[in-house]
């Protein structure tokens, strides 16, 4: 058992610290990523859809990865939107890690790109103990799912920056119980903001946009009682043993692959991609 302790300890430490290091590397270069949790069927495409659909509209330069065990089907429909898209294929790795998406927006990410949005993979296990150098981290919950799903996954709710409801035009069909989903979420994340959305009716559109270019631009963002320590390191000496760490560490975990080794591309300003 210890032994088993001591690796996933190595492990997300080493993970903590390519967030680190990645999380300065895009906001020297004035570039925030939103990292998107939620169950699969969630709606969370169909959401990042118009976000990002808003965003071109307004003129500013965004772009998405998404990642999947299988298919291309989220980029495509992403790519809709016209703004630079990646996809990564898992392979049957349940999450992101920061240094595989450091890899992946290497030679591919255009320089003048303000937000990141990643689609994590469908699951709210595994993502949530993996920091990825995100800025704002958004935790989806449709209205289908019930109104204890926080409880049952208080991880990734509890260390969300923002959460999120989605398919709300069927809440009243499903019975969906708005107060007791706001009481569960405070139960596990107190003062986090909960935001209602329906991709199909329009409640919500632009919100997570708006709230992503404010943490981006420096407004102050929900510290979750349940955040880590290592999540938070300030102090530039640590911050060289971090960017230490995670190049000199050897990489064992399953890296993901692009399919085809190649980007979708829709719109101006994007950009091909190297093959991963």
């Amino acid at each position: 058992m210890c032994r088993v302790v001591d690796l996933q300890q190595a492990v997300l430490a080493k993970n903590d610290a390519c967030a680190h290091t990645l999380r300065e590397d895009l906001a020297a270069r004035g570039t925030a990523v939103v990292n998107l949790l939620s169950s699969p069927g969630s709606g969370k495409t169909a959401l990042l859809e118009r976000e990002l659909t808003l965003a071109r509209s307004r003129g500013i330069p965004v772009a998405a990865l998404t990642a999947d065990l299988a298919t291309e089907n989220d980029a495509v429909r992403l790519s809709r939107s016209g703004v630079p898209v990646k996809q990564v294929l898992t392979d049957g790795l349940c999450h992101l890690e920061a240094e595989m998406l450091g890899g992946h927006l290497h030679g591919w990410l255009p320089a003048d790109t303000r937000l990141l949005f990643i689609e994590n993979v469908g699951n709210l296990v595994c993502p949530a103990s993996y920091d990825l150098g995100e800025t704002l981290r958004v935790a989806l919950a449709s209205v289908t799912e019930g109104e204890d799903k926080p409880l049952k996954y208080p991880t990734a709710f509890g260390l969300a920056h923002l959460v999120v409801v989605t398919k709300t035009d069927i809440a009243e069909a499903v019975s969906f119980d708005e107060a007791e989903f706001r009481a569960n979420i405070e139960r596990i994340n107190p003062g986090v903001e909960v935001v209602l959305t329906s991709a199909r009716g329009g409640e919500g559109d632009g919100v997570l946009l708006e709230r992503a270019l404010a943490a981006r631009d420096g407004a102050p963002v929900h510290l979750p009682v349940m955040t880590r320590k290592s999540h938070h390191v300030h102090d530039a000496d640590e911050g060289q043993q971090h960017a230490e760490l995670c190049q000199d560490q050897d990489h064992h975990t399953h890296a993901p692959r692009v399919t085809g080794g190649h980007t979708h591309r829709t719109g101006p300003g994007t950009v091909a991609s190297s093959r991963s």
